[in-house]
């Protein structure tokens, strides 16, 4: 909680996607974790356990109104507030007769899905499902497929066989290969063309170098993981991943290598292997990295909390990415959203850009992060 912000309003809201979005909003403002959340709630009387909050933020149906009540009074609004959540609650559910959403489970899993159509679609050819709940759809990967201009048509019959082509000028009686002089005219003309291409080619690879933060960074050979104390650095820049201090939501971001230390990092062999990334943070003891709500939510951010949650993925892939390697990816294992990468989100060349779970790219800009031993 931010002193002097505003709590979010949910006058706004005109749909329950956006009314559970503005919950969602609520829950970072408040800064708390789910635990906490929690814990506050238990101390009113309320309930309101750790999983729910988590599917309920997940979905975008309307909660029921206990389950508000209790969540919007554990995020530390007053009764005035209170009063204006249930009021969209009840204006939403009358106006697009929506029922109380059940209890998280009860929905068979195609009701689920219906309710949850695709907000975002797949933009960049990274990930089959970036809407979140429900399964993977039954498709190629968007890294696979070509663009319309580059698909193969339809099997046509095959064409009459054509006779050889003629060069213009030539004689239909001698042969069809051009002369002496031709060839070292053609040569003329195919070396300022090559040479024009390669310059265009070093051009472009020059911005989409600079576009995905490598500026002023020579290469240099990514740290594999090894368990014990890391620094996580992002691949071709002078960021290192950490929290802001001073705030309690866990939210990891991109930060100068110079000052990142809080938290503190090591990497533990989680079997199969997965990797736990622990953290370690000077007010609010040891931690784990990860994503909550089972990596349904899309853009679910990437942060540090307690550790054992079930509702969060704790567990990663790190997996290595070309060749020779580049870099590493942070691959949730287990997400409702398979094929997403933690990502730095925004721009990359900024500070404090933050990490979120995002389809993996088939470039790999902003997913790169090697792991430096610390002493």
């Amino acid at each position: 909680m931010t002193p002097g912000e505003h709590a979010p309003d949910p006058r706004g809201a005109r749909s329950p996607a956006e009314f559970l979005a503005r919950l969602q909003a609520l829950k970072d403002w408040s800064g708390l974790t789910y635990r906490e959340l929690s814990a506050r709630a238990e101390a009113r009387g309320d309930v309101l356990p750790r999983s729910t909050v988590a599917n309920m933020l997940s979905r975008t149906t309307l909660p029921r109104e206990e389950l508000l009540t209790a969540f919007v009074r554990a995020c530390g609004t007053g009764p005035a507030a209170l009063e204006e959540w249930r009021t969209v609650r009840r204006e939403l559910e009358g106006r697009r007769g929506y029922g109380d959403a059940p209890d998280p489970g009860e929905a068979a899993p195609e009701a689920l899905e219906a309710l949850n159509p695709d907000p975002h679609p797949v933009p960049e050819g990274r990930h089959p499902d970036p809407e979140g709940p429900g399964p993977a759809r039954e498709q190629l990967p968007a890294s696979e497929q070509l663009p319309a201009s580059e698909q193969l048509p339809a099997p046509e019959e095959p064409p009459a066989p054509e006779a050889p082509p003629v060069w213009p000028g030539a004689p239909a009686d001698e042969p069809r290969n051009p002369g002496p002089g031709a060839r070292f005219r053609i040569r003329r003309l195919l070396v300022p063309a090559v040479a024009v291409a390669a310059l265009v080619f070093a051009g472009v690879s020059v911005v989409a170098f600079l576009r995905d933060g490598h500026t002023g960074h020579p290469p240099r050979t990514p740290t594999a993981p090894a368990a014990g104390d890391v620094r996580i650095r992002v691949v071709g820049t002078d960021f290192c991943l950490g929290e802001r201090r001073g705030t309690r939501s866990g939210q990891v971001y991109q930060v100068p290598c110079a000052a990142a230390g809080v938290p503190l990092y090591a990497l533990a062999e989680a079997g199969d292997g997965r990797w736990r990334i622990a953290s370690d943070h000077p007010d609010y003891g040891a931690g784990c990295s990860g994503l909550p709500s089972g990596g349904r939510v899309p853009d679910a951010p990437y942060e540090d909390s307690e550790c054992g949650d079930p509702t969060r993925i704790e567990e990663f892939s790190l997996e290595p990415y070309g060749t020779p390697v580049r870099g590493y990816r942070i691959v949730p294992a287990g997400s409702a959203t398979p094929g997403g990468c933690v990502t730095v989100v925004g721009d990359r060349a900024a500070a404090w850009s933050r990490l979120a779970q995002a389809p993996c790219a088939p470039d790999a800009a902003g997913q790169l992060f090697d792991f430096d031993r610390r002493d």
